[in-house]
Parts: C-alpha cells; structure tokens; sequence
C-alpha cells in the first residue's frame, strides 16, 4: 500500500510539471537528479554543460537520498556511491525495469591535512594511530554511507581498525569528511579518490589497495514514471563526453553508449 502511495506521489508530480508548461510548451520541463555527494564537482560541470536550468541536482550521502525517495521525494533518476542502496531501491520496485546500470567506479584514498607532515602508505599493519597523535580521522558514516562503509572495510581488511575505530570523527557524507581535513580539524582522513580536485589543499598519502575493500561502483537508474526529459538525462550522463569528464575527475568510467 505504501508503495502505491509513493507511485501516486510521483506521477501527480510529473502531472503537475507537465500541466505547467501547457500554456507556452516553451519551458523546458526540470530533471531531477538524486546523486552521491562525492560526484558533486563532476556532476556540476556536466549539469552546466547539459543545461543547468533543466538539470537540477539535489546531494547528499546516499543512505540519506535513499530514504528520501521512498519517502516519496521526487526523485526522477538515482546515482549511488553504491550498490546496496540502489538494490533496497529495486526491491521495493521504485526503478523503471532494465535502467540500473552501473556507470562508475572508483578509488579510496588517505589523505593529511595541508600543514601534516604525516608520511604514511596504507598497507597491512601500518600504524594510522599513531601518525593520527591526539587527532581524529575524518570519514563518512561507516555503517550507512558508502565512502565510510569502503573505509571501513579496507581498515578491517588492513588489520588496522581495532586500533582506530575509537578515533573516527564520523560525517554524514565523504564531502562532509574532506573539509574537516581540508580545515585541519582532522590531521587524517578517508576520501575518494575523485575527491581529491575539490579540495587541492589536502595531501594525497596514498591509494588503498583494490582488493582491501568491496569494488566500488556508482549505480545509476531512472525512478519511475520516466519522463523524456528524463530519459534523455541518463543517455547523456552515459555519453562518452559525460564519461570523459567523470574521468578527468577521477573517477573509473565503467559504461559509454556512444
């Protein structure tokens, strides 16, 4: 029944905004996009590019977006930083069948804070606890955001999380995460490769080993009902132009249509 309810939500949304452009058919009808906030420096660029007034992009973690479009956000197509989250979107039956695609991937880096002089590999048994001092290490909600779910898993995998669990300052997103390191509130801390160009005053320690966490994919879908504008989003948001620029921010494009 609830579903029902959440179907009925968004197509009277869809109506409504087609309704609204009745009287001139001039006014290009608004895409919204729900997308991980990791891909906010790429996905704004492709938004100018596409057309910032049609496209709008609201960015959040995607455990946060997630509950918002079962709630019934009107939410037209889903970019995750994982695949948990899309996949409780497709159980309940909100994606429009055969869209789920996943379209990139991605690293995990260690980063210091731009006054830290920390010298340090992630690797098995390296000692993060005492490069962290009295500090804290910055990283997104380890049991519900993807970049702290990876991170996480990469310092159990690594041996190294029972001597840090207790240091974590934990954020509600991975942007969330680099700015605390990016301010020098935190000395340390766990981020996306891709997010390195937001913020070019933190150091890069180094990558995570690939095998020292899940495969990190951004699964992308389109929430029904789809609309053409929508539709034409996603197209464009699997482009090779639109995976040129996710690449150029670091992130693993995975699909090309073109």
């Amino acid at each position: 029944m609830l579903s029902q309810v959440r179907h009925l939500c968004r197509l009277a949304y869809s109506l409504a905004a087609c309704v609204a452009l009745l009287p001139s058919g001039l006014v290009a009808a608004e895409v919204t996009l729900f997308a991980a906030a990791s891909l906010k420096s790429a996905l704004d660029e492709l938004a100018d590019d596409y057309d910032a007034d049609t496209l709008q992009i609201a960015y959040g973690g995607s455990s946060v977006l997630t509950r918002q479009i079962l709630q019934g956000a009107p939410a037209q197509l889903f970019l995750s930083a994982n695949l948990a989250w899309m996949d409780v979107l497709e159980q309940d039956g909100l994606l429009t069948v055969g869209s789920r695609v996943d379209l990139l991937g991605n690293r995990l880096a260690l980063i210091a804070a731009p006054d830290s002089t920390v010298q340090l590999l992630p690797a098995p048994g390296f000692d993060l606890r005492t490069a962290l001092g009295d500090g804290v290490l910055a990283m997104a909600l380890v049991g519900a955001v993807p970049a702290g779910i990876y991170g996480r898993e990469a310092l159990q995998s690594l041996g190294v999380w029972g001597d840090v669990h207790d240091k974590v300052a934990q954020t509600d997103n991975v942007r969330a995460a680099l700015r605390l390191v990016s301010t020098g509130a935190a000395p340390l801390g766990i981020v996306y490769a891709s997010d390195l160009g937001a913020s070019p005053q933190v150091r890069l320690l180094g990558l995570f080993p690939a095998d020292s966490h899940s495969p990190i994919r951004y699964p992308m879908a389109l929430i029904d009902p789809v609309t053409p504008e929508a539709q034409a989003v996603y197209d464009y948001l699997r482009s090779d132009r639109a995976q040129r620029v996710f690449a150029r921010h670091g992130f693993l494009p995975l699909k090309a249509t073109e």
